[in-house]
């Protein structure tokens, strides 16, 4: 009997007409795959790959101007809903489904089409093993980490869905081994433990722990769910009731 498949995360990247369907829709996916190996450490699988996808609407200049996706080069593209379960199914090996700041493509990426997949966010858990990077998008990683194997050219142009997705694999990869997948998914099941403040104002750049408790105060009631899990998180340091794992 062959030797069951490897297990494989997914990491994917959508380019989009906007952030809210049904309103926007998909123009490109990208994936490349991260593997378990047998010495038990998760490597770049697979050549990955990206396919333009119709979406159904105009691309608004905005977007064109971040990917430069032509509404011509999508015109005979196949539909989402045509495209997206082969991509993000590929039954039987597929642990997890990844993207960096995945909220963006858990919007298109649906339970129905996904099969329930659970979601692992880089960006969530590159706040949490990284905490020291100036910032999390996925370029900044890039370049302040600078990803052992990662082949420069084919990590551009950035904002296109293969590119990205590429990029996104080295950073979970090297998440994998540093921590599990487990630890992984629920660092991402939780909003974003943020390790500077954010916000602008006489506070930024500080270390949760040198606010004021009326500074913190003030935070606990920010609209961001980030800033308040956060703000949640170092309260229930200092009356010594537990934390967030």
């Amino acid at each position: 009997m062959p030797p069951p498949p490897p297990q494989i995360i997914r990491v994917i990247d959508l380019e989009t007409t906007g952030e809210a369907p049904p309103l926007h829709g998909v123009c490109e996916i990208g994936w490349q795959d991260v593997a378990l190996g047998k010495d038990g450490r998760w490597e770049i699988a697979g050549e990955g790959g990206s396919r333009l996808v119709n979406p159904g609407r105009p691309i608004p200049p905005l977007t064109q101007a971040i990917h430069h996706i032509l509404d011509e080069q999508v015109a005979d593209a196949p539909f989402w809903h045509d495209v997206a379960r082969g991509v993000l199914d590929p039954y039987p090996r597929r642990v997890a489904l990844a993207a960096h700041r995945s909220a963006a493509e858990e919007k298109f990426c649906t339970p129905a089409l996904t099969r329930d997949a659970p979601w692992i966010c880089t960006w969530k858990c590159a706040l949490r093993l990284w905490p020291d990077t100036p910032s999390f998008s996925n370029q900044m990683l890039r370049y302040w980490r600078k990803p052992e194997g990662l082949e420069h050219e084919r990590g551009l142009p950035a904002h296109r869905a293969f590119p990205d997705a590429y990029v996104t694999a080295f950073h979970l990869r090297d998440m994998l081994n540093l921590v599990g997948p487990e630890q992984l998914i629920a660092w991402s099941s939780v909003p974003g433990l943020l390790p500077r403040v954010i916000r602008p104002g006489p506070d930024r750049g500080k270390d949760w722990d040198e606010l004021s408790d009326d500074s913190l105060a003030i935070m606990l009631g920010d609209r961001d769910e980030d800033v308040r899990f956060t703000a949640e998180t170092e309260l229930a340091r200092r009356h010594g009731t537990g934390s967030h794992n």
